[in-house]
């Protein structure tokens, strides 16, 4: 159901249930979970997120809603299962990547905002539809997609639950750029040649900006230590040697 691999320094992982257009069911969320745990413990640069057979992630699995209905403790339980695997990824140190081709609805749009950059085919589609279903959105994914979208975007594709095609879904923020799979491999790379250590603190100080911190002193400190360090005389000297 979720498949880990690596090409180098960057590790895909893959929603891998096409014949459900990678619906993810309750344990699915767990193996998430898990499988962000063992990426953590790895010397991965980058984290590519991302769906098999064309389809990105249709959202939480509707099969499983029978065993929700009129039990709220198996809700909340599904509800925290989900919440686990997004803060998880959240808590990379590595810029984790969205890449998404086809279908991307419902839980499967939380799955991309959790991510630090969402690129999306030219066909992908968008959606957000518990309302549909006589449902809500988890008040930390709605935070997130405001964060993204703003107040007046998020309340359009949540009491809509309208479909947007990747050009919309980029003239409002929800994704920052329309490409196919293919053609983004030179922005990958460019992240690559970057420092893992930098992109690490400007990963750190983009999450603290966005949960309105203005100063921490860990950030300063992470910044002396750069600014300090071994690395910048290395690549100085590169950039003096060109």
């Amino acid at each position: 159901m979720i498949r880990l691999g690596c090409e180098g320094k960057v590790v895909r992982l893959t929603l891998d249930r096409p014949e459900a257009r990678n619906a993810i069911p309750g344990e699915g969320w767990d193996q998430i979970a898990d499988r962000l745990t063992e990426i953590a413990r790895t010397d991965a640069r980058l984290l590519i997120v991302s769906g098999a057979g064309g389809a990105f992630c249709s959202g939480v699995d509707l099969s499983d809603f029978g065993r929700f209905l009129g039990d709220a403790e198996a809700s909340a339980r599904l509800r925290q299962r989900i919440r686990a695997a997004l803060d998880r990824l959240r808590a990379l140190e590595i810029p984790t990547i969205a890449m998404i081709e086809g279908p991307c609805y419902g839980a499967g749009v939380a799955l991309a905002i959790a991510c630090d950059l969402r690129i999306a085919a030219p066909e992908a589609k968008f959606a957000i539809t518990p309302a549909k279903l006589g449902l809500a959105y988890p008040q930390e994914d709605v935070h997130r997609l405001v964060r993204l979208v703003g107040a007046g975007q998020a309340a359009r594709l949540l009491f809509t639950a309208g479909m947007i095609d990747a050009m919309e879904a980029r003239r409002i923020g929800l994704v920052e750029i329309v490409e196919p799979a293919a053609a983004a491999k030179p922005i990958l790379q460019s992240m690559l040649d970057n420092s893992a250590d930098s992109l690490a603190v400007l990963k750190r100080s983009i999450r603290l900006t966005a949960e309105g911190v203005r100063s921490d002193p860990e950030q300063d400190r992470r910044f002396d230590a750069l600014l300090s360090g071994e690395e910048v005389a290395r690549r100085l000297d590169a950039l003096r040697r060109q």
